[in-house]
């Protein structure tokens, strides 16, 4: 029986047509790959994969140098061909596309199968002495955001990804989606709708390219997009992400004033679309490296107190807050051993202060982007992170339920979102020093968090 399937499938694959093109192709990563959003080492990277993660591919182009793809983790972007388990002829017998193309395909499943796996049913984390919690119901996005919530950055759904988040008691996951100009907002359904058949609510920090940000019509094209993906059924939209920075907005064009204008567009969309979806104002980057806020870059403080000067506050319901340099508990408001130690940013209950009172109280803060860094486990930081190179494990765990706590009972939070819950990656920018479940699969944070 078996040589006869055999037969037939040589006699399908010759009576193909030499002009025959695959629109579906699986693939794993030989080594770590990077994501970009396009074809060539001149686009931004959109995340990685590991070695070994399955990729399911639906098209190339150059002649099959690089090719487009989902990992089982969720990710989607161009990937050089010979990072792949994969020759270039291979891949130059996937269609040719383009980077406006959207994607269609789902996620494949991490066993290698070309479905996406359907949502777990676990009463137990991968540490079988950790607590159970309940398996939480699909739901259905649009609802209104009501008290206070919690949920955590995700790179993907794995069992145990899941499972220490309903440990945690974490109701909502956080991913950030790359806008490209032309994009159909229907490539965000699956991950809108896969959130919510394991149960959980679902924000999208929605960035565009910085560099097109002041191209004719862009602001509309963007607000036109969160819109679509509004009617979807996503919960909460982040309109965009450190707009007081120049990785994210165009150097020399900075401007709170500018950056008011793109979120009362996309408020408008998003409205319009979903009365119910939450809209977040897109978090800046904490710092006070600029001095003072010009085109070239600018200090948050004063990026929201002149967003709220012009009217931020009509334009959302939450305002997004990110913090995630902090060495000293969250109930500290002073002690941080490093140089310029009384400024806000180095503790969580100034940033609280400072982002609330700049809009007088109107708005509750989302954090979109909130952790703790600690390199045990892993070695050594890397440059620009060594601040945290005595930070542990166990005081990132008390730290994060502190936190949680602390925001609950404020009446100032409405979302807090964890900076993250299991990244791996651990290099010149070591996402998995902040991750929630450690190497060897322990949780010690979501432990506490369960209490």
């Amino acid at each position: 029986m078996k040589h006869r399937v055999l037969i037939v499938l040589l006699m399908l694959l010759f009576a193909l047509p030499a002009h025959a093109q695959l629109a579906d192709l699986l693939t794993s990563a030989k080594t770590i790959v990077n994501l970009r959003a396009g074809p060539g080492t001149e686009w931004r990277v959109l995340g990685t994969a590991q070695t070994g993660t399955t990729i399911r591919l639906d098209g190339q182009a150059f002649g099959g140098t690089w090719v487009r793809g989902i990992t089982s983790t969720g990710i989607t972007g161009w990937m050089f061909t010979d990072n792949l388990n994969l020759s270039r002829e291979q891949a130059a017998g996937l269609r040719e596309i383009w980077v406006e193309e959207p994607f269609t395909l789902t996620a494949p499943g991490q066993d290698g199968s070309l479905a996406a796996p359907p949502p777990a049913n676990p009463t137990t984390p991968t540490d079988p002495t950790a607590p159970t919690a309940p398996v939480a119901p699909p739901v259905t996005g649009g609802t209104t955001v009501r008290g206070f919530n919690l949920g955590g950055h995700i790179a993907g759904y794995s069992e145990a990804t899941i499972n220490w988040m309903r440990v945690a008691n974490m109701t909502w996951v956080k991913k950030q989606w790359r806008y490209e100009r032309g994009q159909d907002p229907g490539a965000t359904a699956g991950w809108i709708n896969e959130a919510h058949s394991y149960g959980f609510r679902i924000l999208l920090g929605i960035v565009g390219d910085g560099n097109q940000i002041n191209d004719g019509g862009y602001f509309e094209d963007y607000a036109k997009f969160v819109g679509g993906v509004a009617a979807l059924g996503v919960d909460a939209i982040e309109v965009w992400n450190e707009p007081n920075i120049d990785r994210e907005w165009q150097a020399g064009t900075i401007s709170p004033e500018n950056y008011t204008e793109l979120l009362r567009q996309s408020y408008f969309a998003i409205k319009a679309a979903n009365p119910n979806v939450m809209v977040i104002s897109g978090a800046p980057a904490p710092t006070g490296f600029f001095g003072g806020c010009t085109g070239v870059g600018c200090d948050d403080n004063l990026f929201v107190s002149r967003m709220a000067a012009a009217g931020a506050a009509n334009y959302m319901d939450c305002v997004g807050v990110h913090y995630n340099e902090g060495i000293v508990p969250p109930t500290a408001s002073s002690g941080d051993p490093r140089g310029n130690s009384s400024h806000y940013t180095r503790y969580y209950p100034t940033m609280v202060s400072t982002y609330y009172n700049a809009f007088r109280g109107r708005k509750p803060l989302c954090f979109t982007e909130l952790g703790y860094l600690t390199p045990e486990g892993y070695g050594p930081l890397p440059p620009g992170f060594d601040w945290a190179g005595n930070v542990t494990v166990a005081q990132q765990s008390a730290w994060i339920d502190q936190v949680v706590n602390l925001a609950r009972n404020s009446g100032r939070v409405r979302l807090l979102i964890v900076w993250n819950v299991d990244f791996t990656n651990y290099g010149s920018d070591p996402m998995a020093g902040f991750a929630l479940i450690r190497p060897g699969g322990d949780c010690p944070a979501c432990r506490a968090l369960s209490q």
